[in-house]
């Protein structure tokens, strides 16, 4: 008989990975009656840095979500063997780190990149057409390179057990078919999506490797201002932990907005299930 593990290997990893370091920057953040906080806050640099953390975690988690909702959708309707290597298509971007997809646009949509070369063959400055790669559109085309498959594999299960006997009931009670898709397939599938597109959102907010690879530290975003505050240059480790609880609270919120979702439907599920 196989002996059951209970949840301790999980509690485990959490206590060595999230509680420890949490238990030591805490301390540190709030040394000296917090003024850490007040230092950070009297940044000029912070809300800027707040700012477009927030624009660039949100846009690249959107985009990401709807993309990888269409792929879910269209591995959902091929067949099983095509299905396999497509999904394994699928998680190679996952099995890289940030430091390796960005050099790997860099090659690829840098100034010196081979696509920019072909397009320069073309008549284009390669100034311009790879400068791009470098700003915040190209750390979010980067960031969806791998946000996109997470969605996709995340939301694959979703639409692959989706019962569409609602659908065509209400279409055979009438409804159009915008109307019985929006009632019974979207109302469904929206929570999921949602949710998912607050966690890519989060480990958008959160990722400083490919930042950092693309963009340097000319970018102000949270992830980045971290970094140079625990850089070579950087010396006000109180500051440095006080960003790290401010980054990690903005995460949790995004991650808890879209957790509460999903809990909202799955009470209506529950709601709805005759007994």
């Amino acid at each position: 008989m196989i002996r059951r593990f209970g949840a301790w290997p999980a509690w485990a990893f959490m206590a060595l990975f999230f509680a420890l370091p949490l238990a030591a920057l805490v301390p540190e953040a709030f040394a000296e009656h917090g003024s850490a906080f007040g230092r950070l806050f009297a940044n000029p640099l912070l809300p800027g840095a707040l700012r477009n953390t927030l624009a660039l975690g949100l846009t690249a988690g959107g985009v990401s979500a709807l993309v990888g909702t269409a792929v879910a959708i269209e591995l959902a309707r091929q067949p099983a063997a095509r299905r396999r290597w497509m999904m394994a298509l699928l998680g190679l971007p996952l099995a890289f780190s940030g430091l390796v997809i960005a050099y790997g646009f860099i090659l690829a949509f840098g100034r010196a990149g081979f696509v920019t070369q072909l397009l320069a063959g073309l008549g284009a400055d390669p100034a311009r057409v790879g400068g791009w790669i470098y700003g915040a559109g190209g750390l979010g085309l980067a960031y969806a390179y791998y946000l996109v498959p997470r969605v996709a594999l995340s939301l694959y299960p979703v639409f692959a057990n989706l019962d569409r006997r609602p659908m065509l009931a209400a279409r055979t009670l009438g409804a159009t078919r915008w109307r019985a898709f929006n009632d019974t397939v979207l109302a469904e599938v929206a929570p999921s999506v949602l949710s998912n597109a607050c966690l890519v959102a989060a480990i958008a907010m959160g990722t400083y490797g490919t930042a950092l690879a693309l963009a340097g530290t000319q970018l102000n975003i949270l992830p980045l201002m971290l970094y140079a505050q625990v850089g070579d240059g950087g010396s006000d480790f109180g500051v440095a932990a006080a960003l790290s609880l401010l980054l990690m609270a903005l995460c949790v919120i995004v991650m808890g907005a879209g957790d509460a979702l999903a809990r909202r439907r799955d009470r209506t599920k529950h709601a709805s299930t005759p007994h």
